[in-house]
């Protein structure tokens, strides 16, 4: 491995690190965002590892297959997250705040 690639790697370390203890803060200062987003998903399986996916890598057609999502029902999820204020007006789905892999193992 080279020394660049080495430093790199750390630095990505240092940075999951850095999320990870930060999250708490996080969580408070998105607060009612992030039960918003809990409101408009619900207990859907589907609607909530769409949501996951939402990173702005990802187009609405690649997100229902990834997840199988009924697309009639994602296109209403995105409507919604978009009123609420929690997507970026990007033409892929990208949420504004970020939240873990687990954010939806944990009740609203």
């Amino acid at each position: 491995m080279s020394e660049s690639a080495e430093l790199l790697s750390a630095v990505q370390e240092i940075r999951e690190l850095i999320r990870l203890m930060a999250e708490p803060a996080v969580a408070q200062r998105d607060q009612k965002l992030r039960g918003e987003i809990k409101r408009l998903v619900g207990t859907s399986v589907p609607k909530s590892k769409a949501v996951l996916l939402m990173d702005g890598t990802r187009t609405q057609r690649d997100i229902h297959r990834e997840t199988g999502i009924n697309e009639g029902n994602l296109s209403t999820l995105v409507k919604e997250l978009r009123k609420s204020g929690l997507l970026a007006e990007d033409v892929n789905p990208t949420l504004l705040i970020k939240i873990p892999s687990n954010f939806f193992d944990t009740p609203v």
